[in-house]
C-alpha cells in the first residue's frame, strides 16, 4: 500500500477484497510451493494414491518445487518405494494433477531416537 500526504491512496481502499485462499495460492506459487489444493490432495489422499499397505509404512513429509519427500519406517520400504516410484508418480498425478509431483525423495525415519546411555567408565 502506498501513502499520499499521510493518507492511504484511494485506489488501495477501493480494491476488491479477495478470499484468503486466493492470496495464499498466489504466495505459494511465488515461493515455489504447490497450491494449497494440490498440497491438500497429496496429503489427504495419500492412502488412496499409494494403498493401505504402503501408507502404513510411508508418509508424505513435504512438497516443494515438485519434489515430494516421503518418510518410511524401515530401509526395506525405502527400497520398495524407489522401485515403485514411477507408478507412485502416476497415481499422485491422478490425485493432485499434472506437474505437482515430479520426483519422490525417500528418507528412512526410524522415529524418535532412544536416549543414549552415557559411556561406561571404569572407576
Amino acid at each position: 500500500m502506498t501513502r499520499r500526504g499521510g493518507h492511504w491512496a484511494e485506489d488501495e481502499w477501493r480494491s476488491t477484497p479477495r478470499p484468503v485462499k486466493d492470496s495464499l495460492e498466489g504466495l505459494a506459487r511465488r515461493l515455489g510451493a504447490p497450491t494449497a489444493s494440490s498440497l491438500g490432495a497429496v496429503f489427504r489422499q495419500w492412502e488412496d494414491a499409494v494403498g493401505a499397505t504402503v501408507a502404513a509404512h510411508a508418509r508424505p513429509v513435504s512438497l516443494t518445487d515438485g519434489v515430494l519427500v516421503v518418510a518410511v519406517d524401515q530401509p526395506g520400504w525405502a527400497t520398495q518405494l524407489r522401485y515403485l516410484s514411477n507408478e507412485l508418480l502416476e497415481r499422485l498425478k491422478e490425485v493432485a494433477g499434472e506437474g505437482v509431483v515430479g520426483r519422490i525423495d525417500i528418507r528412512v525415519d526410524g522415529g524418535p531416537q532412544k536416549a543414549k546411555r552415557p559411556p561406561f567408565r571404569a572407576s
